[in-house]
Formats: C-alpha cells, sequence, structure tokens
C-alpha cells in the first residue's frame, strides 16, 4: 500500500526550517545577494539548527537522518533562497559525504565533528577549467614522493571552499597512468592554509551570488600520504558516486525553488489587477498557475520517490538523475512564467522572482548538467 504521508518528525523537520527561513533568511537574501556577500553568521546558524552532516551518524556529531528528510530541509530553504540552499546541498552531499563514507577512522573523528557543527565548511575539488561534464579529464596531479603527495593544479567553481570557515577540500587528482595507460584518479584531502595552496572567491556571478564559489590552485602543495581519502585509484567512482547523491540536493533546490516563484507568482496575481478583475481570474494567467502547480508536484513526487529508493538501499541513480533533469526544468518553466505574470516588474530586482529567475539556471548545469543527465539516463536504459 503506497503511505504518501511524512511522519511526524518530517512535517515538524519542515515547518522548523521553514519558520527559520521565512525569519531568519527571507528578510538579508536581498541584501547578501546584491552585495555578494556569504553569510558566515547565517551559516553558523544553520549549523546550530543542524543543517549540516543531516546524514552523518551522531557519534560524530551528525544528525543520523534519511535522505528524505535532508532534501525537505533543502527544498525549504530553497522556497526562500537559492543561495543558502547551495550552502546546505553542498556542505552535505559534497563536503561531508565523501569523508563519512570512504574516510578512515581517523579522519572521521579529525574532520566531521567540525563539519556536521557548522563550525568548518569543506570544499569538493572536481571541476576544473577543462574538466566539467568530463570529469575524467583531470589535469591536476599528485605524485607520491617520500611519504607525502605533492599537488599541482587548478579547480575551477567549488562551492563553501573559500571563506573563513573553510576547513579543507578534498580534490580529485591524477596519481599515475602516463600516456597510453589509463589514468589513475584518487581523492586526496587538503586542510585550509597549506603551504602553496589558494583558494580565490569568485565575484560577478550570474546566480547564487551569496553563495561561495571559489577557484584553487595547487602550487607544489605538500600533505601526508595519510590524506588519501579511499582507495588509491578509486577516485572517479567515488565522485561519480557522490554526485548521484548530490543530484538528491539539487533536485530539492529545483522543487522549493520553483515553489518559492509559484508562491509569489500567485499572491501577485491575486492582488494585481487590470480590466477590472485580479489577473488570476483571466484564463491566460489561471492556466499558467495550474500548469506551474502541476509540474511542482510532479517534480516533488518524482524527487521524494528517489529518497526513498535510497532509503530503501534500492538503486535509485536513475531516479536520482531524473530527479535533478526533471526538477531542474521545471523550475525553469515556472520562474519563467512567474516573471511574464510580474509582466514589468519581474525584471526588477526589488521583486522575488527576478532573484529565482536567476538562480534557476545553476540547477541545469550544476552537479552534471541536463545533457548529462540525459546521458546517464539512457545508459541506465540499456542504450
Amino acid at each position: 500500500m503506497l503511505n504518501f504521508d511524512l511522519t511526524d518528525e518530517q512535517e515538524m523537520l519542515r515547518k522548523t526550517i521553514r519558520d527559520f527561513a521565512e525569519k531568519e533568511i527571507k528578510p538579508v537574501r536581498q541584501k547578501l545577494d546584491e552585495s555578494e556577500t556569504f553569510s558566515i553568521e547565517l551559516t553558523q546558524k544553520m549549523g546550530q539548527l543542524g543543517l549540516f552532516g543531516m546524514q552523518v551518524d551522531p557519534k560524530y556529531g551528525g544528525q543520523g537522518l534519511d535522505s528524505l528528510s535532508y532534501c525537505l530541509a533543502v527544498e525549504e530553504i530553497a522556497r526562500v533562497d537559492g543561495c543558502q540552499a547551495a550552502t546546505v546541498a553542498a556542505e552535505n552531499a559534497l563536503g561531508i559525504m565523501p569523508i563519512y563514507r570512504w574516510g578512515t577512522e581517523e579522519q572521521k573523528e579529525k574532520y566531521l565533528p567540525k563539519l556536521c557543527s557548522g563550525e568548518q565548511l569543506w570544499g569538493f575539488g572536481l571541476t576544473e577549467p577543462e574538466a566539467g561534464s568530463d570529469a575524467g579529464n583531470s589535469k591536476t596531479r599528485a605524485v607520491l614522493k617520500d611519504g607525502h603527495w605533492v599537488i599541482n593544479g587548478a579547480k575551477i567553481f567549488i562551492t563553501n571552499a573559500a571563506n573563513e570557515l573553510t576547513g579543507g577540500v578534498t580534490v580529485q587528482a591524477v596519481t599515475g597512468g602516463d600516456g597510453d595507460q589509463k589514468k589513475e584518479i584518487s581523492c586526496i584531502i587538503v586542510e585550509a592554509g597549506t603551504p602553496g595552496f589558494t583558494a580565490r572567491e569568485m565575484h560577478h556571478k550570474l546566480t547564487w551570488r551569496s553563495s561561495n564559489t571559489a577557484e584553487l590552485y595547487f602550487e607544489d602543495v605538500k600533505v601526508p600520504e595519510s590524506n588519501l581519502l579511499g582507495s588509491r585509484g578509486k577516485g572517479f567512482p567515488m565522485m561519480l558516486s557522490t554526485l548521484d547523491s548530490g543530484r538528491l540536493g539539487i533536485a530539492a533546490m529545483g522543487v522549493g525553488g520553483a515553489q518559492g516563484a509559484f508562491e509569489a507568482a500567485l499572491e501577485y496575481a491575486k492582488v494585481r489587477q487590470t480590466f477590472g478583475k485580479p489577473i488570476c481570474k483571466h484564463q491566460a494567467i489561471a492556466f499558467k498557475l495550474a500548469d506551474m502547480a502541476v509540474e511542482i508536484e510532479a517534480a516533488r513526487n518524482l524527487l521524494y520517490k528517489a529518497c526513498w529508493l535510497k532509503d530503501q538501499e534500492k538503486p535509485f541513480e536513475k531516479h536520482a538523475s531524473m530527479a535533478k533533469l526533471f526538477a531542474s526544468e521545471v523550475m525553469n518553466r515556472v520562474v519563467n512564467h512567474a516573471v511574464q505574470i510580474y509582466g514589468g516588474y519581474g525584471l526588477m530586482e526589488e521583486y522575488p522572482v527576478a532573484k529565482f529567475f536567476r538562480d534557476q539556471k545553476l540547477l541545469e548545469i550544476g552537479e552534471g548538467s541536463s545533457e548529462v543527465q540525459r546521458i546517464v539516463i539512457s545508459r541506465h536504459l540499456g542504450c
């Protein structure tokens, strides 16, 4: 028997996060966006609320929650501000989970408590100037010499990796294979402040302006051999597995952002009048709102099913890609309708739909573009 009800605990979590987003994030989202400011204060408050390490065992400082509960939290934050949702989603999926899943006990005990509390943030150094969708084309190299990894290379578009809370990054690097040999790719932990490691915050972004995005540079960065995360040569499958789970968070951002834009458009359509009546009474607008509501509901159900599959330890990768693809493109359509409903006012940054419009675009690009999702899905179909 199908049951679409959330548990009492999940309902309470949703309400708690919604109240927090409305009271703490909403009043400052516009100012932070305009000034391109990553808020340390808000991030610490989110940490105090338990929004980091949500799926980590409590013995390491986490909340021990399921995937659906995590996605509910991301959805509720994204309903108000995609930037803060990006901080939470990237930290949980990309920053924390690789260490939690593949770290040694010593690595877990060293890093996870501070990451789960929000005292520190962590980056996932994957994307490079010439290795985005083609993640296996990494040029960053790490050579093992005298018991240390010596790393050289660069990364770009790395979330949470260049602010005063950043404790370090997990770096995907080529650790072997030359010429005709297949590349050996591994993941290595690099702490902030390590000599030769530079993290520069990126500005002038179209989207997620108050999220922290970084360029990373490694010039003869030397770290102990024990900083290897997981097994040598297993970095690429670790990365792929991390992205599979991370796509649930991106899908949740799509559902939440679409919901926020829809609610803003519906509220505006009820008070804005033309030809003597609220514009929501005009069929052209009413039909837009109806289509928005239907697509959001469909995206939410696809996401929740993917979460259920993961929590039941069933294969979920195909559904995660489906949810990420569909939810991000649903938000695209919803925010376009929302701006259209606002008319000229929708083009002004003082109204919320303009920010939703900008913040949506990254969802079709980050953690595997829409094109990559279609490749992933088609492979699961046996193509």
